[in-house]
């Protein structure tokens, strides 16, 4: 996959009134509640990509995962490997301040399922934060 110029941008995590973004997801009481800090935005940009479907986004066609698109294909012995390399990959590019420490995916055979389980960090020093990614037997994707 192609290189992304990545840019350095000066964080506003020191200007506590300074909202840097929008927390997905979205909803509840405020509708909108913003974020105040780095890792915290990191973290909603790192979901919004996980549940864009590449060719979804308008004049984007590349951004997003093939979450979808894998999930849905029969299940196999390499189901987990070609997805573990696909987000490892997609997050690497479109990402590149996101940490990846552990990328466990398991398959339930019997139950049509897939288990993702995402530990992410935004810096060296940054907490782990763990991100679980539920396929229901419907086909709904919800993140954790």
């Amino acid at each position: 996959m192609a290189q992304r110029k990545e840019y350095r941008i000066h964080p506003l995590d020191l200007k506590r009134n300074v909202a840097i973004g929008v927390v997905l997801p979205m909803g509840g009481n405020p509708l909108f509640k913003l974020s105040y800090t780095t890792e915290e935005q990191a973290l909603s940009n790192l979901k919004n990509l996980l549940l864009t479907r590449k060719g979804e986004r308008p004049f984007q066609p590349l951004f997003g995962t093939n979450i979808y698109s894998i999930l849905f294909e029969q299940l196999s012995l390499d189901t987990s490997t070609v997805l573990k390399d696909s987000l490892e990959d997609d997050i690497r590019f479109w990402l590149p301040y996101i940490i990846i420490d552990d990328l466990v995916i398991t398959q339930e055979n019997d139950f049509n399922r897939i288990n993702i389980m995402l530990n992410v960090r935004v810096s060296q020093n940054g907490a782990n934060t763990p991100i679980i990614i539920m396929v229901s037997d419907q086909g709904s994707i919800t993140i954790v």
